[in-house]
């Protein structure tokens, strides 16, 4: 088989496990569509402001799972059986197609999250390191600032900076991470706006949800 038609099929897989909107079906199970709350996303913050904690964890394991398991799959599945592929970048792909999917959900009308859980869960799949490194950047930037935009808009366009120093002269990671940043920090304009005008919202802010 043509090593194209295996980007195509994980383009695909990574796609469709993405569309499994985790906040979405959290807010389904208690009554409501997560979207017309809050931020009107489906994603962890959204619902950690609107149903609480314990919710947003279960929203944060799905969104995580649904790259960090297709990436894996790849990694040690598929790569070894076709030691033809670019086995750092077809995981890359794999995984963007999975945040593509969180972010553009073909079953909600492409209204989903903003892709940070599924970003991070992927790249910690490709490279704990680079995982890592994420996790370190959301954790010191939200404790410092209560701001998990700004953690989030950190942590993305750090991957950037990671996969240089992790895999110098891979211009091909290269780009793609520069794809995952870009989405990412896109998804997150109007909080970027918020955060410069100060109207935005800290950690801890609860949503009122109307009965």
């Amino acid at each position: 088989m043509n090593n194209a038609v295996y980007y195509v099929l994980v383009i695909v897989a990574g796609y469709f496990c993405g569309c499994i909107e985790s906040g979405y079906l959290v807010g389904k199970l208690c009554g409501m569509d997560i979207r017309d709350y809050g931020s009107g996303n489906s994603g962890t913050t959204n619902v950690l402001r609107v149903l609480g904690k314990t919710r947003a964890l279960l929203t944060f394991l799905g969104d995580a799972l649904k790259s960090f398991i297709p990436v894996l799959v790849v990694k040690f599945l598929l790569c070894p059986a076709v030691p033809t592929l670019n086995a750092d970048l077809i995981q890359l792909v794999t995984g963007f197609a999975a945040v593509m999917g969180h972010d553009y959900p073909v079953f909600l009308k492409f209204k989903g999250g903003k892709g940070i859980a599924t970003t991070a869960a992927a790249m910690m799949a490709f490279d704990w390191r680079i995982g890592l490194c994420c996790f370190i950047i959301f954790v010191v930037v939200t404790a410092a600032t209560r701001y998990v935009s700004l953690a989030s808009i950190l942590l993305s366009a750090g991957i950037v900076v990671e996969v240089l120093i992790f895999h110098p002269g891979r211009w091909d990671l290269f780009a793609m991470c520069v794809l995952y940043a870009f989405f990412a920090i896109y998804r997150h304009r109007a909080n970027i706006g918020r955060l410069l005008s100060g109207t935005e919202s800290k950690i801890g802010q609860k949503v009122e949800v109307k009965k």
